[in-house]
């Protein structure tokens, strides 16, 4: 049975952990609801850039273009794994990185490589056996639409060059502050995710320049905002799964500590009584 010398040690241990706890979740909330303002403020965007490209594509033959473009074949592919650069976010990045050797083996992905996000992601595939093209860390200390950009323009080069016939992007997706969901999307070729939205207008607008030449604009930007949407919806689930788990640990240490102290005192309580009955002893044989 432990001392009430170690018992108070490890209560006072626990609460100084507690106290981190509480302040790591309070910095992850903050963090969160920067995090979402910047998820609202990008959809209006999206919205209409989405709403020009479904214009555009009754104009032209979409088909011509490389980047809309479906191979006959996946043979080669690169992955992005978007995880986080620190941990002590529950199962955030542990969910990414076996998804992504899940979503390896059962797509059959026989020549693959890897392009982690995050430190986490890198630390995990580096003693692995697949190849890894390049890495992107620390992304989330400033994140910014030119970090996206940067990223983008090197896969489609990639893409446009024949290197790879798809690149895929796997991460989790913000759904709420206690839920994400794991997302795998292809971000080359391009899904036509306005495909749906494709109606002839009657109006008849005169382009310049020509229909073929703003696709051709406006399809790279589609690419780089669509990989800056998934880096905030990356960042804004870290914040939520991390702000969660340090919820879990600050009421599970409370709980310790409550567990502990009864202990604690329970021990005490018994040592009182066994001093007791010693004196009352003595003195009853001193009197005989």
């Amino acid at each position: 049975m432990p001392s009430t010398i170690d018992l108070r040690r490890r209560i006072r241990s626990v609460k100084n952990t507690q106290q981190i706890t509480k302040a790591m979740k309070m910095v992850a909330a903050a963090k969160l609801r920067r995090a979402q303002e910047r998820m609202m403020a990008a959809r209006p965007y999206a919205a209409a850039l989405r709403q020009v490209l479904a214009s555009i594509s009754t104009r032209v033959d979409v088909d011509k273009h490389p980047l809309l473009t479906q191979r006959e074949r996946e043979d080669k592919v690169l992955l992005l794994v978007v995880t986080a650069d620190r941990g002590l976010a529950g199962a955030f990045n542990t969910n990414i990185t076996r998804a992504a050797q899940n979503a390896i083996a059962e797509r059959g992905w026989n020549d693959v490589e890897l392009l982690p996000i995050g430190r986490k992601a890198l630390d995990f595939f580096k003693r692995r056996r697949w190849p890894i093209r390049r890495q992107a860390t620390q992304v989330y200390q400033a994140l910014s639409l030119e970090t996206a950009r940067e990223i983008a323009d090197a896969l489609t080069q990639d893409f446009l060059s024949g290197e790879f016939d798809a690149v895929y992007v796997i991460y989790n997706e913000f759904k709420s502050i206690i839920a994400q969901r794991v997302t795998l999307e292809r971000l080359l070729p391009l899904q036509r995710e306005w495909s749906g939205q494709q109606q002839e207008t009657a109006i008849d607008y005169l382009y310049t320049p020509s229909p073929e030449a703003i696709l051709s604009e406006l399809l790279p930007k589609h690419i780089e905002f669509q990989l800056y949407r998934i880096l905030l919806e990356s960042a804004a689930a870290e914040q939520g799964a991390r702000m969660t788990a340090m919820e879990s640990a600050t009421k599970n240490a409370s709980e310790m500590i409550s567990h502990l102290t009864l202990t604690y005192n329970r021990i005490r309580q018994a040592s009182i009584t066994k001093e007791i009955i010693e004196i009352v002893s003595g003195a009853a044989a001193a009197g005989h």
